[in-house]
């Protein structure tokens, strides 16, 4: 069976406090965009994982796939499989690509193995796997509270926008960025602000990370001001980083801009 994951961006991201359990609550719209992994499994002696494309750092063992993969298998009888991945989304950029991997992975299992689970079984499997798990589940434009786990469904405000994608290789340890950031003054929530028009989100909008990652990684922060120079009528980091994308009223080609990163662009539906 051959699933493709996809990325998801944020449109703007509120860290407001840490709680008692170690999490922040946080308040963003996580928003789909079609750049995809290519994930296939089949049936085996033996459960084995082989990764192609980008390297995913890290122990193989630690795979969000074969957590999936362990968490399923202890809840249910199915046989071991064999799993290929191709990586193009880039590993902790914050385009959610792992988590992505891993709620496909979950979703095409149950489909293949006759398993018949609801979407409120898989996302409660999902949130084991990581706050924004969830939202892969059923992969809309979601207004995200809590860990990024309470979701409540948006209205696609991007359709037939230009979207671009620059990824540097930069590598923003989410952990750290966590540990950095301070809560923010009084302000418009994400979901109010997307519900403005597009122009004004640039005012309204805004990412808790990009202080912090921007001031120890400046180049980041060059990036998002030469999308704006390029007519840009949104840029923002996504996530905690370090893939900063941008939106246009029309396509554009800026691979010359910055021809050694990986640029990903595309009409969004």
């Amino acid at each position: 069976m051959i699933v493709f994951p996809n990325a998801k961006i944020n449109l703007g991201l509120s860290v407001l406090r840490k709680r008692t359990d170690g999490y922040h609550d946080i308040e963003t719209v996580m928003y789909p965009v079609p750049m995809h992994d290519v994930l296939e499994f089949l049936p085996s002696e033996a459960f084995t994982l082989s990764v192609f494309g980008l390297k995913i750092p890290g122990k193989t063992e630690d795979n969000l796939l074969v957590r999936a993969w362990r968490l399923l298998r202890s809840h249910h009888q199915i046989p071991p499989v064999e799993v290929k991945l191709l990586k193009i989304i880039p590993p902790e950029s914050g385009l959610g690509g792992g988590s992505s991997d891993a709620v496909f992975f979950l979703k095409a299992m149950n489909e293949f193995f006759g398993l018949s689970l609801d979407e409120q079984t898989l996302a409660r499997y999902a949130l084991l796997l990581g706050s924004d798990c969830p939202f892969f589940v059923k992969n809309t434009p979601a207004m995200a509270r809590g860990r990024g786990e309470v979701l409540k469904k948006t209205t696609p405000v991007l359709t037939g926008k230009f979207i671009i994608v620059v990824y540097s290789g930069i590598s923003v340890n989410t952990t750290e960025a966590y540990l950095n950031i301070f809560p923010p003054p009084p302000g418009m929530s994400p979901e109010k602000a997307v519900g403005l028009p597009i122009t004004q989100w640039r005012y309204q909008l805004h990412n808790s990370f990009e202080f912090f990652v921007f001031k120890k990684h400046p180049f980041l922060k060059k990036i998002k001001d030469t999308l704006y120079d390029e007519g840009a009528v949104y840029a923002s980091l996504t996530g905690s980083g370090s893939a900063v994308y941008a939106i246009f009223d029309k396509p554009i080609n800026l691979e010359h801009k910055f021809q050694d990163f990986l640029v990903w662009s595309k009409i969004l539906k």
